[in-house]
């Protein structure tokens, strides 16, 4: 009995030493963990990659934010080096007219071909729709030489037609002349937007004037004078359709509608002096050059733009001439009739009058 008592006894004992083994041993253990050096932790290293700086066709369509947004770059011989912004759809607007000396330029083409032949199907101005793939587009340049823009003899028509009937038989009245019959100003209108007419703007004509630039032989301007309400009714719509840019010369203490579409320009035909002077002829005839110049800042405030006015009944002289100059227009159009060339009067600039009972085979004896 005893023995066995002893062999319990010594039993637990070594348990029990066991257990106190372990105890300390984690408490050691626990302690040296809690004292030990935190080891240095070695930061992962992360790539961080840099965006490409956009291109400048990209940086101003981010500018514009717009989805209409156009970049056009321009290629050749004296292009500018910076894209220009373009609204898809609408007009091209205000595009450069490059100057190289010894040397006169000859439009922007939609492609390298089409520069090199000067295909007019394929130059652009201010007259064609912005086209875009992914936003963005070319222009080519195009060059001649002096001589070879002198020898073409290129002769502009600036169209003028007034007022617009829709009666066949025309209108009553001593101003009957100035209705065209619409039916034949669609006929007019169809004839130039399918056989290969070019429409300079009125910058273009400028430097055509100046022998700077080079105009296709089969180029033409239209205009309107007055801003009639029959213009708006009868035949903006048909050169909307047939998106032809047009002028339209507004005097503008009369009315100041915004443009009816993108395809009419409104310009000036005087603020105030469509009325007789004092000597029975028109303002313009009978002012100092500041008064004109006065009414002329009038209506370029107006229309926003300084470009080309009509003068009002076709009336003109030196003095008035002077009062456009001061106002900072840089073309005035007449009444006489004749063809804008090389070295035409800036301020004296003919037309192609149309009258009621003109059908197109009158306008095509006229222009082609």
């Amino acid at each position: 009995m005893r023995s066995g008592g002893r062999s319990s006894r010594s039993r637990a004992g070594l348990v029990g030493a066991l257990v106190a083994v372990v105890i300390v041993g984690g408490g050691v253990a626990a302690f040296a963990g809690l004292h030990r050096t935190p080891e240095e932790r070695i930061p992962k290293a992360q790539g961080t990659v840099a965006a490409p700086p956009l291109t400048p066709s990209q940086q101003i369509l981010a500018d514009a934010d717009d989805p209409r947004a156009c970049a056009v770059t321009f290629r050749g011989d004296g292009a500018p080096t910076a894209p220009m912004l373009q609204l898809q759809d609408e007009p091209y607007r205000g595009l450069p007219i490059p100057r190289l000396d010894g040397r006169v330029f000859a439009g922007w083409y939609a492609s390298a071909d089409a520069a090199a032949a000067f295909t007019v199907e394929a130059r652009v101005n201010g007259a064609d729709p912005v086209a875009c793939e992914q936003q963005q587009t070319e222009l080519f340049a195009a060059w001649k030489t002096p001589e070879e823009n002198a020898a073409e003899g290129v002769r502009v028509p600036i169209l003028m037609y007034h007022q617009f009937t829709a009666d066949p038989a025309g209108e009553k009245g001593w101003l009957r002349g100035n209705y065209a019959y619409i039916g034949d100003f669609e006929a007019h209108m169809a004839h130039i937007a399918t056989t290969g007419f070019y429409l300079p703007t009125w910058d273009e004509l400028s430097a055509f004037i100046d022998g700077r630039l080079s105009l296709p032989a089969r180029s033409v301007i239209i205009t309107d004078d007055d801003a009639d309400q029959t213009w708006f009714d009868l035949a903006v719509p048909v050169v909307d359709a047939h998106r032809l840019l047009s002028t339209s010369f507004m005097v503008t203490a009369y009315r100041q509608d915004p443009a009816p579409s993108p395809w009419v320009q409104r310009r000036s035909h005087t603020h105030d002096m469509h009325q007789a002077g004092e000597d029975g002829r028109g303002r313009m005839v009978n002012g100092t050059p500041a008064q004109i110049a006065a009414d002329l800042t009038t209506s370029g405030d107006v229309l926003g733009v300084r470009e080309v006015v009509a003068y009002p009944f076709g009336h003109y002289d030196d003095t008035a001439k002077e009062g456009v100059r001061q106002a900072g227009y840089e073309l005035a159009r007449t009444i006489d009739p004749g063809y804008v060339v090389i070295g035409t009067d800036k301020l004296a600039l003919p037309v192609v009058r149309i009258d009621y009972g003109m059908g197109l085979d009158a306008l095509v004896s006229r222009i082609g």
